[in-house]
C-alpha cells in the first residue's frame, strides 16, 4: 500500500525484453536502501524488486501491467516517480493508493497561474463514475484532488514544490498517464452494482 506522496525520482538505465514481460533498471538514491521481493511504486505502478545495487534496482512489468499502463512506450532516460511502501503508523499524507493502476488517461493542456499550475486530463468514461469533485486521485503515483469534472475530464492544481519534485515538471499535452482511482470508490461502485 502506497500513499501517493512521492518519495525521490528515479531514471531508466536500461530497457530489456524476455517474452511478454519488459525488465526496468532504475537509478535512484533510495535504490541502494532497496531489497529483492521489495514493492516499490514507480510512476504509480506496484513493480517488485528483482535485483539491487548500491546505484540501480531492476524491476518486471508482465503483460496485464504493459495493457493498463504507460510503461510499454518507457524508454532508457526516462524519469520516474518513485515511492516505497508505507509502513503501519505512519501518516497518510495523501489518500490510499495501492499501486494498481486502473487504466490510462491523456495531459490535454497545462498552464501556469500565479502560484501554481493547472492540469487538464481525459480518461476513458467507462471510469466515469470513480472520479468525482473533490476528490482523490492518483495520477503517476501522485496524490491529488480532482476538481472541473466532466464525464471523461477533470483537472488537478499542482503546487510548485509537486511541480519541482515530480515528473509533472516534464509532463506535457498528449503524454499518457497512469490512472489509479480511489479504492473506496470502487468498492461503493461494486456493491451499488449487487445490490
Amino acid at each position: 500500500m502506497f500513499t501517493g506522496i512521492i518519495e525521490t525520482l528515479g531514471t531508466i538505465t536500461r530497457v530489456s525484453r524476455e517474452g511478454t514481460n519488459i525488465h526496468f533498471t532504475v537509478a535512484s538514491d533510495i535504490s541502494k536502501e532497496l531489497k529483492i521481493d521489495q514493492s516499490l511504486a514507480h510512476d504509480g505502478v506496484c513493480l517488485t524488486v528483482v535485483a539491487c545495487d548500491d546505484k540501480e534496482h531492476t524491476v518486471t512489468a508482465v503483460e496485464e501491467t504493459l495493457k493498463k499502463t504507460n510503461l510499454a512506450s518507457w524508454q532508457e532516460g526516462r524519469t520516474v516517480n518513485l515511492e516505497r511502501a508505507m509502513k503501519l503508523g505512519d501518516r497518510l499524507d495523501g489518500h490510499i493508493v495501492q499501486g494498481h493502476v486502473d487504466t490510462k488517461g491523456t495531459c490535454l493542456s497545462r498552464e501556469a497561474l500565479e502560484g501554481s499550475h493547472l492540469f487538464r486530463f481525459a480518461f476513458p468514461d467507462a471510469f466515469t463514475a470513480l472520479v468525482i469533485e473533490k476528490g482523490s486521485i492518483c495520477i503517476n503515483g501522485v496524490s491529488l484532488t480532482a476538481f472541473g469534472v466532466g464525464r471523461d475530464t477533470f483537472s488537478v492544481t499542482i503546487i510548485p514544490y509537486t511541480l519541482a519534485h515530480t515528473t509533472f515538471a516534464a509532463l506535457q499535452a498528449g503524454d499518457d498517464i497512469n490512472l489509479e482511482f480511489d479504492i473506496l470508490g470502487k468498492y461503493m461502485l461494486r456493491m451499488q452494482s449487487l445490490a
